[in-house]
């Protein structure tokens, strides 16, 4: 059921399915033992999965086992490791960002507020860029109660408190010490949320991946399969863990977020600063086709040094996707193809009450606490066909469910609202916003609710 939101009129609308498992997160974080942050230029996401079952975990293993993988992609000695770990926190230790929840960690002692101080930033840095968070996480963390509103991605704020008051009611005011407990104990905190609070608040030697991290490992291993493949997934993840320093894993896994971020970004990456270009084997491949074009001799493909008699390697490039010379390492990782947006029309209602004293009342009515926009409240609604008639029917009968006998003759139509994303992805600026507006009925005196409807027509203007 809905609760109520607005004045007359219908319009018919396109919505692109958002996603609404925030279980994918862009990233910042804090420091020494700081989580690691979300590139400014470019918001970041990574996937959160709850603890597989145990029959499911061993079939995802067999997978793994069975599927050929070769040393190509992976770190072969302790030596190339030992040089990763020294090279990148070097240069995290010289280059890292001034950030205020690195701040708040670095000078609290207490563990469970530093694990708080942890949590609140990498919840907040979900689908959101740093720049955007900075400053809500400094009045929240001045102001505990500091309103969310404005911040987006309403959920996360609800799950953050179920958690807190979890740990206040269930668990003595004391945060799990391990990315393990944390996980199974706290709701809405995944498997990076939990490596991250671990491996930066307490210290525990566990690796995370983000989607700066993902960026990073495949192009560093030249990994050019679908990151989002369970095989890929499950190999970066153990890669991830293999790296970090255990000796300082929060500053670690920041540094490596710091390089997805600032350095290896996913256009024009920074290959000139980068810490552990000797290492990368995308670099060294745009090398080798650089060489190649200019002696011009046929390009060289990974698979020549990767598995050459074991087929197709699982964690290479199909044969379907060649190089492409003007991406240069950004041929790294792979880019996911991505659903077509679902198209949707809806009927909404502005629905104006008059008063005595001239301040008019505006219907608003709250959505499902699931899916899209969850639990936020906007003008009575029904989705309907494009037929006019039968789209004025059904919003009558919600609107008559919510205030009781309406008549028909008082609903006056006002125009259409046509939108479209397109080719938006969750906390960037590309692809484009599109708002028309047609047949808007206009008055030399609107009404409070003809001007709510007016504004809310208004084009927007994409960021």
């Amino acid at each position: 059921m809905r609760k109520p939101r607005a004045a007359v009129g219908s319009r018919s609308r396109c919505r692109k399915q958002a996603s609404s498992q925030e279980g994918r997160e862009k990233r910042a974080l804090s420091s020494s033992q700081a989580k690691p942050s979300a590139p400014d230029a470019c918001a970041r996401t990574i996937p959160e999965f709850s603890e597989a079952p145990a029959g499911l975990a061993r079939q995802q293993e067999e997978v793994r086992l069975q599927a050929p993988v070769s040393p190509y992609h992976l770190f072969r000695d302790t030596a190339e490791v030992t040089v990763f770990r020294k090279s990148l926190l070097s240069w995290y230790d010289r280059e890292k960002r001034d950030l205020p929840w690195r701040k708040w960690v670095e000078g609290e002692v207490d563990l469970d507020r530093r694990a708080y101080a942890v949590w609140v930033s990498e919840v907040m840095l979900q689908q959101t860029q740093v720049a955007t968070v900075i400053n809500y996480y400094t009045r929240w963390m001045q102001e505990v109660n500091q309103l969310w509103a404005g911040l987006g991605y309403y959920s996360r704020g609800r799950r953050l408190q179920e958690g807190a008051r979890k740990v206040v009611e269930e668990l003595g005011g004391h945060m799990p010490r391990t990315a393990e407990t944390l996980q199974r104990l706290l709701p809405g905190v995944g498997r990076y949320t939990s490596g991250a609070i671990a491996s930066i608040a307490f210290g525990q030697a566990t690796g995370v991946v983000d989607g700066n991290v993902v960026r990073v490992l495949c192009r560093v291993r030249a990994i050019g399969a679908d990151p989002s493949s369970t095989l890929v997934s499950q190999q970066l993840w153990s890669l991830a863990q293999q790296l970090v320093e255990p000796a300082r894993p929060g500053d670690f896994n920041q540094a490596a977020m710091e390089l997805g971020a600032t350095v290896c970004t996913p256009q024009r990456p920074l290959c000139s600063q980068c810490p552990v270009q000797s290492l990368c084997r995308a670099r060294q491949r745009v090398e080798r086709e650089q060489l190649s074009a200019s002696r011009s001799l046929p390009g060289s493909r990974d698979v020549e040094e990767c598995a050459p008699n074991t087929g197709q390697c699982q964690l290479c490039a199909p044969p379907t996707e060649p190089w492409d010379q003007t991406l240069g390492v950004a041929n790294f990782p792979r880019k996911v193809s991505r659903r077509p947006p679902r198209e949707e029309c809806s009927a909404t209602c502005v629905l104006e009450q008059p008063r005595a004293l001239g301040d008019a009342r505006i219907l608003l009515v709250q959505r499902p606490n699931s899916g899209l926009l969850a639990g936020l409240w906007e003008f009575p609604c029904v989705t309907a066909e494009p037929s006019g008639q039968h789209q004025r029917k059904a919003l009558l009968r919600e609107l008559q469910s919510w205030v009781g006998p309406l008549p028909a003759t008082r609903l006056r139509h006002l125009g259409q609202v046509f939108r479209m994303y397109e080719g938006q992805q969750p906390g960037t600026c590309k692809g484009s916003k599109r708002s028309q507006v047609s047949t808007l009925s206009r008055r030399k005196k609107p009404s409070a609710g003809q001007q709510v409807l007016d504004s809310f027509f208004r084009p927007h203007i994409p960021c």
